[in-house]
């Protein structure tokens, strides 16, 4: 009896429990790189090959071999610095009239009750999606040569033409280019007075400072990100601008876009296209590049 029960009490217990099988392998996971093959073909497949074409045509003339020739041909040409000028002073003069034109609609829209303010900040909205064409046709629908001006002066006065005739200028392009470009301006400053703290604005008017002060203290200091990525914005698709200055049949503007579609569909000349395509190409790539590194530095 007491061997049996010293025998019990020796032997080990076991588990009530199932006992655990081996633990199962873990399954490897797929590294980044792999899913990020599919985009990058994609944009390779889209963008760089079609791109690296241009290049290629663009040191290859027309007798064959590899050349820069078409460069000094182009660089060399009257036409090319004027159209180089031309682009450029548009392009600025567009997204200046731009920042300040969208500044001062924003801040109207932002705080100043009207009504209607919230169906107008929508409608800036909708308008982002407007081709740049379509703006064009209405504005020669107003002031082209037989537009609504032009038609009710003559109604008016008994004369022969009415006076409007500056869409054909350069004023013509850079008006119809503010008008289509500020509500992309107008769309970030918005977003940015919305996360503006109202009480900034009701302690600054409780110590006494007017109206201006306020606009250039404190709300114009938190816009300053948004002015910033919208002009660069602005800047980069003015340079780019094709259809505006095509549709205002401006003959005497002639820009870096205009510029390959004359050399490339009106006189095929190929090679000179591709090179005015690459000269605009680096422009717009070193214009956001230097937007790239002032914003991290300023801490933006």
């Amino acid at each position: 009896m007491t061997t049996a029960t010293t025998a019990t009490a020796v032997a080990p217990r076991t588990p009530a429990g199932p006992v655990p099988g081996p633990a199962p392998a873990r399954s490897r996971s797929v590294p980044a790189w792999v899913w990020a093959l599919p985009p990058v073909a994609v944009l390779a497949l889209a963008f760089l090959y079609p791109l690296a074409l241009v290049v290629q045509q663009s040191v290859t003339p027309d007798e064959g071999g590899v050349s820069l020739d078409p460069y000094a041909d182009v660089f060399a040409s009257e036409v090319f610095r004027s159209a180089l000028t031309t682009t450029v002073w548009l392009a600025v003069g567009s997204t200046v009239g731009c920042l300040v034109l969208g500044f001062v609609l924003a801040l109207v829209i932002a705080f100043v009750p009207f009504p209607g303010g919230k169906a107008v900040a929508r409608f800036v909205d909708v308008f982002l999606s407007f081709p740049s064409f379509l703006i064009t046709l209405a504005l020669l629908f107003v002031y082209g040569s037989v537009g609504m001006a032009n038609g009710l002066w003559t109604d008016v006065t008994g004369a022969a033409e009415g006076p409007f005739h500056f869409l054909t200028t350069p004023w013509g392009v850079l008006l119809a280019e503010i008008t289509y470009f500020t509500p992309f301006v107008m769309r970030p400053l918005l977003a940015a007075f919305s996360q503006l703290d109202t009480s900034q604005l009701e302690v600054a008017s409780s110590l006494g400072a007017g109206p201006v002060r306020i606009i250039r203290q404190v709300i114009l200091p938190e816009a300053l990100p948004a002015l910033a990525a919208g002009g660069s914005l602005v800047l980069v698709m003015c340079l780019n601008e094709f259809g505006i200055v095509l549709f205002t049949g401006a003959k005497g503007v002639t820009t870096l876009p205009m510029l390959v579609y004359s050399k490339a569909i009106l006189e095929s000349d190929y090679p000179a296209a591709c090179v005015v395509a690459v000269v605009n190409i680096a422009i717009s790539v070193g214009l956001y590049s230097l937007y790239r590194v002032v914003s991290r530095r300023a801490g933006a």
